[in-house]
């Protein structure tokens, strides 16, 4: 599929193969309408289409009803997007102007493209930088800088993105404090001079809240303002090409003595989220329930606005039994990945189960947000280093030989989805009525009151569904093996 396709598709009213559509037996696909859709299918017959239809005139008496019920209310949503790597920004920036300016409009407008609005940053160096490093590599707080990589790529590619979608969230995690902040464990307390395991010096835990208030503060004067902090990425990882072993015990006195009083001193209103790891606590049994042991500590708790979640291990439903022990507390998914292991590049596998457990799947369990991993690597994935993954695809991948033709994968679309009908502030609201195998969906309420409903079809045959709202409905035929979404006002 050429690069231009999805960009022709978004910045017209037109749709993109209309002869593919099927349209419903009461509605036909129209330039303009009642409601807008986008459908894509798991072969790319319709790739991120976008089309309109509108309100049936006639008596609803289909038994395939998806009924809205706005007054049952989950959780606000946050936003959906991607990681902005240090190797994705790379790899932006070897793009001609005109074609980066391209595909991030494409991306994140929110009149002229998929809209995504949440992206995570790394603080300092990430497994997808062109180096180890973090800035403040050199005790001495005259020493604290940003660096080159974050100069040279991310805060330009950051800027840009945030010329086209101004309102975009920001998230920050850290994968390693400084090393000369490291130990080999809190018994010993032997200096650790390795960017990968090790534990932070309690003895440094204010120089480290320093660090963070320090690389907050850098980015606002850059004209970038972070919303959202994670305390360690992958905290019970000891393996990656950078990392930091912290137990939740670790990370709530941290939270408890340096971070949070440090922020809240600075008067920085950054949302911390805790744990930032896999469903299942990488099998280590005294770490189950990570972050409601650490909420267990009110001074802690008071300072943490939830937890962030990985899918490397473990299942989904790890999120609702969070929510359930911790309803006051707010949930957000922060990393997945494909790559070899998964068949990353088969879009007719991986759409149908990317779509299922990790989109509709964490926001059907209370996740206010969605963010993949690399928005962008190279079709060799990379660049990557070793002690780093390098099986992993970007939500798309783009041509090492021109920087041009771009591949857009699963997780581009499953996002993308999300992103171009639902907007932060939105309301999860109820919806329930037609059920089929293979058939998922959600719905939510807009901040302009605009309705929008996300459904993946993971039959072997078109479905004909009808939504209602109470007030308006409408009919289409969604395409065997195809994720829709739809966006209309109330």
């Amino acid at each position: 599929m050429i690069y231009t396709l999805l960009l022709s598709c978004l910045m017209t009213a037109t749709s993109c193969n209309r002869d593919s559509y099927t349209p419903s037996a009461i509605d036909s696909i129209k330039d303009n309408g009642d409601i807008t859709i986008y459908t894509t299918t798991n072969t790319r017959s319709q790739d991120f289409s976008k089309g309109f239809i509108d309100f049936s005139t006639k008596f609803n008496m289909s038994p395939n009803t998806i009924t809205l019920d706005p007054t049952q209310k989950f959780q606000t949503m946050d936003g959906f997007g991607a990681a902005i790597t240090g190797s994705t920004c790379y790899n932006l920036m070897k793009m001609t102007q005109e074609d980066r300016t391209k595909f991030l409009t494409e991306t994140f407008s929110d009149d002229k493209g998929m809209g995504m609005n949440y992206i995570r940053i790394a603080i300092g160096c990430s497994d997808f930088s062109l180096s180890e490093y973090t800035c403040w590599d050199k005790e001495g707080k005259e020493n604290f800088a940003l660096q080159s990589e974050e100069k040279q790529y991310v805060l330009p590619v950051l800027k840009e993105i945030l010329a086209i979608n101004p309102s975009i969230k920001i998230m920050g995690s850290p994968w390693t404090a400084p090393k000369w902040m490291k130990v080999n464990n809190l018994t010993d307390l032997k200096p650790f001079d390795s960017w990968t395991s090790g534990q932070l010096n309690p003895k440094y835990y204010q120089d480290y809240g320093w660090y963070f208030v320090q690389w907050l503060q850098a980015m606002k004067k850059e004209g970038i303002h972070v919303s959202s902090i994670t305390v360690q990425n992958e905290p019970l990882n000891r393996g990656n090409s950078a990392s930091m072993y912290m137990t939740w015990q670790e990370q709530q006195a941290f939270i408890k003595q340096a971070l949070g009083p440090q922020l809240k001193a600075a008067s920085l209103d950054t949302k911390i989220y805790a744990f930032d790891h896999n469903y299942n606590y990488d099998n280590i049994a005294d770490q189950n329930d990570y972050p409601v042991k650490i909420y267990n500590d009110a001074g802690a708790a008071s300072f943490i606005a939830g937890a962030a979640f990985h899918n490397y291990g473990g299942d989904k439903a790890e999120l609702l039994d969070i929510h359930n022990q911790r309803p006051d507390k707010e949930l957000v998914f922060t990393e997945t990945s494909i790559g070899e292991w998964n068949e990353g590049r088969n879009l007719e596998k991986r759409l149908m189960e990317d779509m299922r457990e990790v989109a509709l799947g964490t926001v059907n369990n209370w996740s206010r947000a969605v963010i993949v991993w690399n928005l962008m690597l190279d079709n060799d994935k990379g660049p990557n280093r070793d002690g780093g993954c390098q099986t992993c695809y970007g939500a798309v991948d783009i041509s090492k030989s021109n920087f041009k033709k771009i591949t857009r994968n699963s997780h581009y679309y499953i996002v993308g989805h999300l992103s171009a009908v639902v907007k932060s502030g939105a309301v999860r609201i109820g919806a329930s009525g037609y059920t089929a195998e293979g058939l998922i969906y959600t719905a939510f309420k807009n901040i302009d009151g605009s309705y929008a409903l996300v459904l993946l079809n993971d039959a072997n045959e078109n479905r004909k569904i009808t939504i209602n709202d109470t007030k308006n409905h409408f009919s289409y035929e969604v395409p065997a093996k195809s994720v829709v979404s739809y966006r209309w006002a109330n």
